[in-house]
């Protein structure tokens, strides 16, 4: 039979492998394969550093990376040359033959199986070891930064006399350091223990000598270096008993050393660094002595010292010397955290006063008068009104406003401002266009008098600045740029400036406007490597392709201001609040931003989410911490975000903060000093919020400076919770502008109220001058109340359980309506609090609040009236006719008569007429203005009649009271006069 194939003689058929176009196009695939994912790797480092560039904070984002790939480099070479030096030299010292023995027989089998590929475990091991450390080290960025850069702060610790930025700067990266040395010897040591095994240098099971003298030596030597970093940790461990925190059960949260830290841990750790040297020695003694005998010894002495010592000499100190006598023993160390932690929270300055708080009970008259000028009372909620703004003012359901406004002054005047943002929820119809291209900004800032309402919009907000566009008093010195393409709320990423025009806005009875983004913001997306990019960074494939796009495309993202200021300084905090401001022609936001360490010795730690929260806390207000726990932070920097292109500026604000100085030597150049501030900016920055939130809570116990006092807690405080709310949480702080105690006039303030430790009564009252343009910006006044003088919550039940309330409240009910409080301002006022808060009706159809009834406390006396002005009246018993009419912003007007409303009415209906004129006459008509015209006159037409209805009859000759009946002049002291027609 002949051969069919395969045989000797027969053709070849190679089974299974593939032609070479087929291997061409598997590895053409591959390589794509591989370069898509370095692409889709290097997408991300190249939109990174486009956007830096795009903000000029390139500096910000090579610095930092430059940082991290030199730490990456330095300590991944280290740790892997640590760990392949070792392993080679294990390797090295092996023993030149191998017992007879089953284990080194099983041994030699993995032997043989890895000679052909040492050299390749060898890289692999310490690759990977490398890489790994590399990681960690780069981590550390900021770390090295502040070692390398640190500025003295100029005060010393009391127990070791070192400048604090040893404990801040230095100390942390020593720690870092000897970590990295821990994990190096240990990895090494490990390492060479299994190449010592597998080579048969160590024996677990052999008869005869268990270790070669070379893997002694070896092995004796890494436990040296080991021990000896232990030394080191147990010398720094005495300087971290500065920083460290414990449970103090007089004060609770920590920091520094107590009694027992000084006097038994601190000998302790002193005397454990000396025996680590000598055991370390005895370690390096192995290899000219070659036993372990003895270094084995001197360990076994040290873990037993170290739990003699270090953990059971010190429990004894404290449960024989100190608990006995715990308050004498721990008051030197109660001082010293009370002067650092007011240092490092900057609320050693605070001025306390004490106050009875219970209130004069001279003239009502005066008193009355006083109130008048004791605050501006803010009668606009900017927690409450949201709704309200959103239902008069949100135009288009498109846009949005924050569910809690924000508080300014402009031109002397405490202002609620919010700005109006877009939402993408409200777009009618969405896809990606609509999304990303046509709805890519909000229109114009919407503001209203804090305090006062529009009593003609039955307790609505009186508008300064209104309509889209908006007008009114912020815009009439100058128009500013209205578009808002940084907020809050604007967080998806738009594409603008292309092809593809945006909506600008649109307003009845008139065409839609489009307009094109013209600003410089943003990365060009003409190039068609930059779309790529962030068609992958993005996860959207239509960047890539779109038609949308062409020249003069920009790609908009980070859009929050928070996002912005975060990114451009990452090594700050951000406050939770931002809040806008128009300054000259632009909407700016104003970002409080704050420097901060947990590195200061003696002062107590403080958790910044937990401390920051209130009960108006939302995710969006949380805090951004990089650090989140804290000792020490400071309100170095301001910051500002351009609402239209997105322009960031820092500036320098606390100038003798060591900590900006080092962050400012680390990042030449982010940062701008101070006195390059614009002035107009200057009149809108204020006290941050959060900073506040921190102080008061540190001040509801270090506001007590004596040790004796400040252990016993008997003076100790509680921030209440919030009243007016049942969510739970702390009273919220209040900007307010108030005249404290001995002050002449009023200052924009921010202000908070204090209660004993599980009591409800008023214990104390924070204020804080937040004007930045005053001379005594940042001073802390605080009363401490020496009377029983109600509490927030006790008010607020008074007040609920008034008569005129329970009346009000089921009225309200019964129309299918609902009440919220308003926030309760607390007065000091005449050596007592006068305590008032707005409350607002919100009908179930209207699904807006409007302020209808005042509540006011002081002293006794709590009352319930339809204004301010009356309220005021009725609680400092202020008695004769009949409260005149209130404006809504606590002034009166006098009673009109009929024939006087008459005149007043058809005055109005006269000027409204003409306002209407007007409104045609312009070119284009103001149909806006026309329509408010037109509904004045209405409103005055409609006083004319009612007070026609109600004018006296034209032959009434004396005073009718109403029974019908005229008096007779005979009987009239004024007999022989003519009657007065009044």
């Amino acid at each position: 039979m002949p051969d069919r194939g395969g045989g000797p003689t027969g053709p070849r058929i190679r089974v299974g492998r593939p032609s070479r176009r087929a291997r061409t196009l598997l590895m053409t695939l591959g390589v794509l394969a591989v370069l898509a994912m370095a692409f889709v790797m290097f997408a991300g480092f190249w939109t990174d550093w486009l956007w830096y560039r795009s903000v000029k904070f390139s500096s910000v984002f090579t610095t930092t990376l430059w940082t991290k790939i030199g730490l990456f480099a330095v300590f991944g070479l280290l740790m892997a040359a640590a760990v392949g030096v070792n392993v080679w030299l294990a390797h090295r010292l092996r023993p030149p033959l191998s017992a007879m023995s089953m284990e080194q027989q099983s041994l030699d089998r993995y032997r043989m199986g890895l000679a052909p590929y040492k050299k390749w475990v060898l890289i692999a091991i310490t690759a990977l070891v490398g890489l790994i450390a590399g990681a960690s080290a780069a981590g550390q960025w900021r770390t090295w930064l502040l070692w390398v850069n640190g500025e003295l702060f100029g005060q010393k610790d009391p127990q070791f006399g070192l400048d604090v930025a040893f404990y801040a700067f230095d100390l942390p990266w020593y720690r870092f350091l000897l970590g990295f040395g821990f994990a190096a010897a240990v990895i090494s040591l490990v390492a060479a223990a299994l190449v010592h095994y597998l080579y048969g240098g160590l024996r677990l099971t052999t008869p005869g000598a268990r270790a070669s003298a070379a893997a002694t030596g070896h092995l004796s030597v890494l436990l040296g270096v080991f021990v000896a970093l232990k030394a080191v940790a147990y010398w720094l461990d005495r300087y971290g008993l500065a920083v460290k925190s414990s449970d103090f059960k007089a004060t609770g949260n920590w920091t520094g050393l107590r009694y027992v830290d000084a006097n038994a841990y601190l000998p302790a750790k002193t005397i454990l660094f000396c025996i680590a040297v000598i055991c370390a020695v005895l370690f390096f003694a192995t290899l000219w002595r070659r036993t372990w005998q003895l270094p084995v010894i001197g360990f076994g002495l040290m873990v037993l010292s170290a739990i003699l010592i270090g953990g059971l000499y010190p429990a004894i100190v404290q449960k024989f010397q100190v608990q006995p006598n715990e308050q004498a023993k721990e008051a030197e160390y109660i001082k010293k955290n009370i002067d650092a932690t007011r240092k490092a929270y900057d609320i050693d300055g605070a001025k306390v006063t004490d106050y009875a708080g219970a209130g004069d009970s001279g003239d009502s008259a005066q008193l009355r008068k006083d109130a008048d000028t004791a605050a501006s009372y803010r009668l606009l909620d900017p927690n409450v009104v949201s709704p309200t703004f959103r239902q008069l003012q949100q135009e288009r359901k498109y846009y949005q406003f924050p569910q809690t406004l924000d508080v300014d002054r402009y031109n002397g005047q405490d202002t609620v401002i919010g700005l109006r943002e877009l939402d993408l929820k409200g777009i009618p119809k969405r896809n990606w266009i609509n999304d990303h291209f046509y709805y890519t900004h909000g229109y114009g800032a919407v503001s209203a008098k804090g305090t006062s309402v529009n009593a003609d919009n039955e307790g609505g907000p009186e508008f300064t600045e209104s309509g889209l566009p908006s007008s009114g008093v912020l815009s009439e010195k100058a128009k500013y740029e209205q578009r808002i393409y940084y907020g809050e709320k604007t967080e998806q990423y738009s594409i603008v400036g292309g092809p593809q025009q945006e909506l600008d806005y649109e307003k009845n009875g008139e065409p839609t406007k489009t307009t094109s983004y013209k600003g410089n913001s943003g990365v060009n997306l003409a190039n068609p490597f930059n779309r790529a990019a962030y068609a992958v960074t993005m996860s959207e494939p239509q960047i890539l392709y779109s038609g949308a796009i062409g020249e003069g495309s920009r790609i908009l993202y980070n859009r929050t201001p928070k996002e912005r200021v975060e990114a451009v300084a990452p090594w700050l905090t951000i406050d939770g609040d931002a809040y806008p401001a128009i300054i000259g022609n632009r909407i700016q936001w104003i970002v409080d931003a704050y420097t901060t360490t947990n590195g200061y010795p003696y002062a107590s730690r403080t958790t910044l989410g937990d401390t920051t929260t209130d009960s108006l806390t939302t995710n969006q207000r949380a805090v951004v911490a990089q650090q989140n726990q804290v000792n020490y932070i400071r309100n170095s920097v301001k910051a500002t975000v351009d609402a239209y292109d997105g322009t960031v500026k820092l500036y320098e604000w606390d100038e003798k903060d060591p900590v900006l100085k080092t962050w400012k030597k680390a990042f030449p150049g982010t940062v701008e000093d101070k006195d390059k501030i614009p002035a107009q900016l200057k009149e809108h920055l204020r006290y941050p919020q959060d900073m506040f939130k921190v102080q008061r809570e540190l001040l509801t116990r270090y506001h007590v400076t004596e040790p004796k006092q400040f252990y016993s807690g008997s003076d100790a405080w509680q921030v209440p919770d919030d009243p007016t709310t049942d969510a739970k949480g702390a009273v919220p702080p209040y900007y307010l502008s108030l005249k404290m105690p001995g002050d002449k006039e009023q200052n924009f303030s921010l202000t908070t109220t204090f209660t004993p430790n599980g009591r409800p009564n008023l214990g104390g009252f924070m204020a804080v001058d937040a004007d930045a343009a005053s001379p005594s910006y940042g001073t802390i006044r605080l009363l401490r109340v020496t009377g029983d003088v109600l509490g927030p919550q006790q008010v607020q039940n008074r007040l609920s359980t008034n008569p005129d309330v329970t009346e009000f409240v089921r009225n309200t009910k019964g129309a299918n309506s609902d009440i919220e409080y308003g926030n309760l301002l607390t007065i000091p006022l005449n050596d007592g609090f006068l305590y008032v808060t707005p409350v607002y009706a919100q009908g179930n159809n209207a699904q807006y609040p409007l302020l209808k009834k005042v509540g006011v406390s002081y002293g006794k006396e709590t009352v319930f009236k339809d204004s301010l002005a009356e309220a005021l009246n009725a609680v400092f018993g202020e008695k004769g006719a009949e409260t005149p009419p209130d404006k809504g912003d606590g002034t009166t007007k006098p009673p009109a008569t009929g024939s006087a409303a008459l005149q007043k009415a058809i005055a109005d209906a006269s000027a409204a007429l003409a306002d209407s004129d007007k409104a045609l006459a312009k070119s284009p008509q103001d149909w806006v203005a026309y329509g408010k015209a037109q509904d004045a006159l209405r409103d005055a037409l409609q006083r004319a009649a009612d007070a026609q209805k109600s004018a006296p009859p034209a032959d009434n000759k004396g005073d009718n009271k109403g029974d019908g009946k005229t008096p007779d002049p005979a009987k009239s002291p004024d007999a022989g006069t003519p009657p007065k027609n009044d």
